[in-house]
């Protein structure tokens, strides 16, 4: 059986068994969170667009950008392998024909699109609560899209990363959470090119700019809560840099899970 053939069919595997876990009803119910703050959001609107709808669209990406994904990602990331060695049903995957590495592969794919599916269900409802009011405006279908994809590209490179972190620690966890929650949100701020040395530097750097409603700013930008204080890298720059990032990180998991060998603890 080829690579490509048995990642496809870990992929299957756990795309379908992924649907089913409490873990996945969790995060699915976490992610009504940004639907309630939508409601909300358009409730205080009371019919106004243009940059109260944005600064709206923001916090809702705050959230999204800053934590949904990041935390998604970390559970799933490093679940790939952990999860095997905790349920003891690692040795059951590795005495099958079938590359260890496209074990790797085919799980952290499943993951990632059970994620996407997630991400894209509650961006897509919350994000069109808010612009209700503007949906004859084909601008925010193409904002929309530009939001989805930056969150797909976190998403892989994040997942990657964690997922390597996962095969190479045994308490990934822990360390996943301060990188996730500490360095990613500190060193954002820092100028000059440290902030290149985040995921979130490149995502940010791939995000729109709302241009001010006239009578509301003269001649600058718009609202740009999760642009602040960002020195951005260039879009072809930065989306290659974050496919760098999940390529890299994903050789690593799949070679690392390849040579090592595990333990179970009893």
């Amino acid at each position: 059986m080829t690579a490509v053939a048995a990642a496809r069919q870990v992929f299957g595997l756990f795309a379908n068994l992924g649907r089913k876990t409490g873990k996945t009803r969790v995060f699915a119910f976490l992610g009504l969170i940004p639907v309630a703050l939508g409601v909300v959001a358009r409730a205080v609107l009371h019919g106004r667009t243009g940059l109260m709808a944005d600064v709206s669209t923001e916090i809702l990406m705050v959230f999204f950008l800053q934590f949904y994904i990041v935390i998604l990602s970390l559970f799933y990331g490093t679940s790939v392998s952990a999860e095997e060695i905790e349920n003891r049903t690692l040795s059951y995957l590795i005495t099958r024909p079938i590359p260890k590495g496209a074990i790797v592969l085919g799980k952290t794919a499943a993951y990632a699109a059970l994620m996407f599916a997630m991400v894209g269900i509650s961006l897509g409802v919350s994000y069109f609560i808010i612009n209700a009011g503007r949906l004859g405006e084909g601008a925010i279908y193409v904002t929309f899209l530009r939001y989805l994809g930056v969150l797909a590209l976190g998403i892989l490179a994040y997942t990657a990363f964690f997922t390597f972190l996962g095969v190479f620690l045994k308490r990934a966890i822990i360390v996943g959470l301060i990188f996730g929650f500490g360095w990613e949100n500190v060193i954002q701020y820092f100028p000059g090119s440290t902030q290149r040395f985040s995921v979130v530097h490149y995502l940010k750097s791939l995000l729109p700019f709302h241009p001010a409603p006239s009578g509301l700013a003269s001649g600058g930008r718009g609202v740009a809560l999760l642009l602040f204080r960002l020195e951005p890298t260039k879009p072809g720059l930065a989306i290659l840099a974050l496919v760098l990032i999940t390529a890299a990180f994903l050789a690593l998991a799949a070679w690392l899970f390849r040579i090592k060998e595990y333990l179970y603890e009893e």
